[in-house]
């Protein structure tokens, strides 16, 4: 194949496509690639588009990179079909060429694309002689086959730096390669010094041996550009350095004063780039414990160093627009970022346990900090948002002493003549907010009536970021509620005045309004029933006025207002101001409108909000999502039969509509039944096809689209599951028949396996609603069911609600199957226990410990040494139900009566004095 010649008939043809491809006036470019993507189906096509990019120097420089490009995109795609000696034939090419470099930096550059996309796809170790070559081209006395080199080394190292750092044969490539890649930061020639500062930073994080054995000479290496006259140079070696602090801390700590005292010089560079870098050191210092305090001594310089990069600049208005009243202009449909899963109701079922209430916390916390990547600060990472991260981040780390320093500079920007200035100290006031809480709050008395005057101001970007920070706010706004005066001064100007901004006529400042507001719902919650008429008056007013991208935030901000409130919606004045427009848009939206997503979200919030309220709505509702789920099945069902004609479907429709079933179902209750019964197609046969489909096809056909980052296959069990469990308690008589198919695949998914966690949540949780109401048809099932419910619970690696949920299930399957469990208890008795403690009093878990002594009776002698255990657990309970405190007293005259005195004295001797008082006083002890 090394002598391989093209036909000439072919180049033409491949020539012309390529020429059309990069036409600016080709008609029909559609076309033009439907034919390039047709000659994948010619064997030798790759050897083509190789032929023309190395080949072929009197063509112009233009096509050949399209033609390289083509090339590594097919190397990328279909790597494993391409024949063996088309294969070798792009190698030996691609090897020629760096032997003669090709003029035209274009050229080079592509072909070092498709190296890296061989070395990528193949993995280095089947083409070590690549690697060779390369580096020996470093020490070419030719400028441009080093040059061609290098940039194709970095490509290779930024896409494959694990699969390089390894042995190949006993021999370590980045052994060699990296002293040269360092000697190469003294380059004179510029372009070289950033790909070798580039190639080698992609090993810092990987801990490369290679690289550890030469850190002193790259750290040093490094120190020796920090003040390189090329600004692309000096943001390099920021990165380096920041990955360096992040990997290898203990590497910089020598020369930590050094490091700051640059980083503070480059965080006020006149390049962006290289102040957007050095901002990143500050993020990653403020999570660092061991070298905390070395930060201190600078704080007084660094704080307003990032106020300052702040301030918008001029290229950043450029690019906002949005500075007028534009909320009667259409949004641009290709403006609106493509949407993001939603809140899941029903990802986690069941009750959850002290330490798993933290846990959430922590996760809101988390998601409260991703507040500095809303809209607010716009889609790209810029320098004036990475310094409000920055501060963020500081602020989280260094408390009060960053706010010491902040406060005295935000006097002068906040009342600052400058628009610019005053928003760019709101800004540092909200990114400070949470971190530096406690300092700040005894000066917000003060500050706040100026941020709520700020609400008023001319400026559509100081209303927005206003909203903003005082959403960050929330929390301190909704503790001033406790008091009267607070409620009047604080609490109330800031809710009336966010419900003002809401119908602000410019899009940018309604979006931070209503997000901020949704932010104000969760922290208020039911602080904000004396308001729910002015609210629902402004947000359903809004319906009228938002335009596409805004309306999708309403939705959500409606559905936190229905989690915030609860029942407390069910007035005749709330619902005919909040039921109109939502149904109005659901009637509106056509059934492939992915706008439906957010309206189902935001419906699922209200239904489980308004319980039994919202019946005379609930009937349409309820078909049409029976009809999603039955459409969205039909179209993966073609799709697997017909994959060249009919394209898979987007099975967010089916998920958004399942949770919506179960927000209907958790509201309406037994009220459910009738819908149930009369759907057309069955639900319960769908909900039965929805499992299997799952587990045979659904993962050929799930879409990979921005919706998910996640797994579809499993958004849609945890839905179906959670519906599943809803059912069980709204109308089990209903789903009885349809059980015996559904449960072999229900205990098939319960597994510790971390993609598969919240399936196995929902449907544990199921099961034991199941459980509780089946009987003895249950039996076949129990035994199966503990063997994948006990190792959930043994397991310190499960997460707690799940575990929570196994400790449930396999309690509540004492109702069905006592004697089954009873069999199983001396191995489950002692960490069901302990599994107990950290659950709190609640409907399931008292049902659990009923199902419980229903085990204890079909096996008393099961608990062994544990029954002291379970005497001391027994006293713990605060509020037990009457049918829970029956059994215990019953489970204590048990083993009372079937021990011998002797024994009941020893075991009584175990407890601890007050826990013989409480069981003496309520159990008959």
């Amino acid at each position: 194949m090394a002598n391989w010649e093209p036909q000439q008939q072919g180049l033409n043809d491949l020539l012309a496509l390529l020429r059309d491809a990069i036409r600016p006036d080709s008609r029909d470019q559609a076309l033009v690639q439907q034919r390039l993507a047709s000659f994948n189906e010619i064997p030798d096509y790759n050897s083509y588009l190789v032929y023309i990019l190395a080949k072929m120097p009197q063509e112009e420089s233009y096509t050949r990179a399209i033609a390289g490009l083509t090339l590594k995109n097919n190397i990328r795609s279909f790597f494993n079909k391409m024949p063996l000696n088309v294969l070798y034939y792009v190698k030996t090419t691609c090897i020629g060429a760096l032997d003669c470099p090709d003029p035209d930096i274009n050229v080079r550059r592509t072909i070092g694309s498709v190296i890296t996309a061989i070395v990528t796809q193949g993995q280095a170790h089947n083409w070590p002689e690549i690697l060779q070559i390369l580096t020996e081209k470093l020490d070419s006395p030719d400028p441009v086959s080093v040059e061609m080199a290098l940039d194709a080394l970095a490509k290779i190292c930024e896409d494959d730096a694990r699969d390089l750092d390894q042995e190949f044969d006993g021999i370590r490539p980045l052994n060699t390669m990296i002293p040269k890649f360092i000697r190469f930061f003294y380059n004179p020639d510029p372009k070289l010094r950033v790909l070798a500062i580039t190639a080698t930073s992609q090993f810092v994080m990987l801990h490369s041996k290679s690289l550890m054995v030469n850190m002193e000479n790259y750290i040093q290496a490094l120190f020796a550009r920090a003040t390189d006259d090329q600004p692309e140079v000096r943001q390099e070696v920021c990165r380096s350095l920041v990955l360096i602090l992040e990997a290898r801390p203990d590497k910089l700590e020598p020369s930590i004063r050094g490091v700051i005292e640059y980083m503070i010089y480059c965080t006020e560079d006149e390049n962006e780039q290289v102040a957007l870098e050095a901002c990143d050191f500050w993020i990653q210092f403020s999570s660092l414990e061991d070298i905390h305090d070395r930060l201190v001594p600078y704080l007084d310089r660094i704080v307003p160093a990032l106020l300052r990069r702040m301030v918008y600049s001029e290229t950043d208005l450029m690019l906002l627009d949005g500075d007028e009243d534009d909320a009667h202009i259409p949004d641009d449909e290709h403006e609106i970022r493509p949407r993001t899963s939603g809140k899941r109701r029903n990802v986690n079922k069941g009750e959850t346990t002290e330490r798993e209430h933290e846990e959430i916390e922590d996760e809101e916390e988390d998601d409260d900090d991703d507040d500095l990547d809303d809209d607010e600060f716009y889609s790209e990472w810029t320098l004036r948002k990475c310094s409000a991260a920055a501060l963020d981040a500081l602020s989280t780390a260094y408390g009060g002493q960053i706010v010491a320093v902040l406060l005295p500079q935000l006097n002068y920007n906040l009342f600052s003549s400058d628009w610019k200035e005053r928003e760019s100290g709101i800004l540092a006031l909200g990114a400070a907010a949470e971190g530096g809480m406690a300092a700040i709050a005894p000066h917000l008395p003060k500050m706040m009536p100026y941020l709520i005057q700020f609400l008023s101001d001319g400026k559509p970007l100081i209303r927005s970021i206003t909203c903003w920070a005082l959403g960050r706010f929330s929390i301190w706004c909704v503790e001033q509620a406790t008091s009267p005066e607070g409620r009047r001064a604080f609490f109330e100007p800031v809710l009336f005045n966010l419900l003002q901004r809401i119908l602000d006529k410019n899009k940018r400042v309604q979006e931070a309004a209503c997000s901020a507001f949704a932010t104000l719902e969760e922290e208020a919650t039911v602080q904000l029933v004396p308001y729910l008429g002015p609210i629902l008056m402004n947000l359903t007013t809004a319906f009228k006025m938002y335009q596409h991208k805004n309306l999708l935030i309403l939705y959500d901000a409606l559905g936190t207002l229905a989690e915030s409130v609860g029942a407390a919606l069910n007035q005749p004045q709330c619902l005919s101001l909040l039921m109109p427009p939502l149904i109005e848009k659901w009637n509106n939206l056509s059934d492939q409108d992915t706008d439906l997503f957010p309206l189902l979200e935001c419906l699922s919030s209200v239904t489980a909000a308004l319980g039994t309220v919202f019946a005379p709505y609930a009937e349409p509702v309820f078909t049409r999502c029976v009809k999603l789920v039955a459409r969205t099945l039909q179209e993966i069902y073609l799709a697997d039969q017909h994959p060249d004609q009919c394209d898979p479907p987007d099975v967010e429709f089916m998920i958004v509509a399942l949770d919506l079933l179960s927000g209907l179902v958790q509201g309406l209750g037994q009220l459910i039944d009738p819908l149930v019964a009369n759907s057309e197609p069955s639900l319960l046969s769908l909900l039965n096809i929805c499992i299997h489909v799952c587990a045979d096809k659904l993962p050929k056909f799930a879409k990979q689209t921005d919706f998910s980052a996640k797994d579809p296959v499993t958004e849609v069990l945890q839905a179906t599951y959670a519906l599943i469990g809803d059912l069980a308690i709204a109308c089990f008589d209903r789903l009885r028949t349809n059980l015996p198919p559904i449960m072999p695949e229900l205990i098939e998914q319960i597994s510790v396996e971390s993609h598969l966690i919240s399936v196995s949540n929902n449907a544990v949780w199921a099961a034991g609603e199941i459980a509780t109401r089946w009987g003895a048809e249950m039996q076949p099932f129990a035994e199966p069911l503990f063997q994948r419910l006990f190792p959930l619970l043994t397991n310190i690696n499960v997460p707690d609600n799940l575990k929570e949920n196994a400790m449930i299930t396999i309690g509540r399957l004492g109702y069905s199957c006592p004697e089954t469990m009873g069999h199983h208890l001396p191995a489950f008795i002692k960490p069901w226990l302990r599994q107990s403690l950290l659950i709190r009093e609640n409907e399931e878990k008292d049902t659990a410990f009923q199902g419980l002594c229903h085990i204890l009776k079909s096996n008393p002698q099961g608990i062994a040494d544990q029954l002291a255990f379970l005497l001391e657990v027994i006293a713990g309970w605060q509020r037990p139900s009457p049918p829970l405190t029956t059994a215990f007293t019953e489970i204590v005259a048990g083993y009372k009566n079937l021990l011998t005195g002797g024994q009941w004295a020893q075991v009584q001797n175990t407890i601890s004095p007050s826990s013989r008082q409480i069981l003496a006083q309520h159990y008959g002890m």
